[in-house]
């Protein structure tokens, strides 16, 4: 797919200096610059490069005047990098622009969907599904029965979307995930054994939900799992039955939630994560990586450590755990010296 700098200027209302012809088809960083690719210049930092790239086109702010000559194509906008963020998802948008139901695919003969599916090949579809507009669903996805899916979704290639589940509008669900899978829950005997536990709730997302790829979410014993408006997660998150996670709240890889733990709008959970069942996490909350909670948390609260506890409180007792082994070896000699 190739563009002039003509029409990058047009989407981007900037203005071209040099060849308004030049012909791009891939992106760059300005230091690795080469023909055919555009790139852009936002940090001062970089600005020598700009004279030495082979990148045809580069996108640069209004105030920007060269002081040396040039080779590549100029692209004036009031904000460079605001502009090369526009343009990435202009790109991204022409990329995913795909209509149409791909064969072999099987589809309910209950389902409706609106304007502009996308359903590619290999895909199921159960019965008395609902899809709305504009929605595109790739190659080799499940959707199980009576699954309801918002307008301008996109499911990536090898969701699974399991029963009752109910999707908002906007949301994203990349490659692996699995959304509905029966939650953890087992009754034990008094021999050792144990018996499944029915798992007859579903899964809820409100709208503009991003899900990465190989995250699980489980459906609820009873009830709902519910991901709220505007949640982030990141790869390889596990969320547990009757879980529900507040508004706007972003969570990174390998953290794991136990069941019917609530957390907070507005949060930010680090990477490897692990959260206990059946407690509260307030709004605003912040969890360092590799932190481990065990109990509920305030509104506002900064936690690091396993168990986590306060985290300016964390790094202080890291400073002494660090310098343990010289502590120890102090108290020793300072014991010999007493005796």
């Amino acid at each position: 797919m190739k563009f002039t700098a003509e029409q990058i200027a047009g989407i981007l209302d900037g203005e071209v200096v040099g060849n308004p012809n030049a012909e791009v088809y891939k992106l760059s960083k300005i230091e690795e610059g080469s023909i055919g690719s555009l790139t852009f210049l936002s940090n001062p930092k970089y600005q020598n490069y700009i004279y030495s790239t082979q990148a045809t086109i580069t996108i640069v702010n209004n105030s920007f005047e060269p002081e040396q000559p040039i080779l590549t194509t100029l692209i004036k906008v009031d904000d460079a990098y605001q502009s090369f963020s526009k343009l990435l998802e202009y790109y991204n948008q022409v990329k995913l622009m795909k209509s149409g139901i791909e064969q072999p695919s099987v589809i309910s003969e209950s389902v409706t969907y609106g304007d502009d599916l996308y359903l590619g090949s290999f895909c199921y579809v159960g019965k008395n599904v609902k899809i709305g507009n504009n929605v595109k669903i790739y190659p080799n996805t499940y959707i199980g029965d009576n699954v309801i899916i918002g307008n301008n979704c996109i499911f990536f290639a090898g969701v699974r979307i399991y029963s009752e589940t109910e999707i908002g509008n906007n949301c994203v669900i990349h490659s692996g995930a699995i959304v509905g899978s029966d939650g953890f829950g087992f009754a034990p005997h008094d021999d050792g054994t144990f018996s499944k536990i029915p798992q007859i709730g579903n899964v809820i997302f409100e709208d503009d939900v991003e899900i990465g790829s190989c995250t699980t979410i489980d459906r609820a014993t009873m009830g709902s799992t519910i991901i709220r408006k505007g949640v982030k997660l990141d790869n390889q998150i596990q969320i547990a039955h009757n879980v529900e996670i507040g508004e706007n709240t972003v969570i990174a890889a390998q953290t794991g939630i136990a069941g019917s733990t609530k957390v907070g709008k507005n949060c930010m959970i680090g990477g490897q994560v692990g959260v206990a069942g059946h407690i509260t996490i307030g709004d605003n909350v912040r969890i360092q990586a590799q932190s481990g909670i065990g109990k509920s948390l305030k509104d506002g609260e900064i936690v690091q450590g396993s168990p986590a506890f306060n985290y300016a409180d964390f790094s202080k007792s890291f400073v002494h755990f660090r310098n343990l082994p010289k502590i120890v070896n102090d108290l020793d000699a300072l014991k010999k010296k007493l005796e």
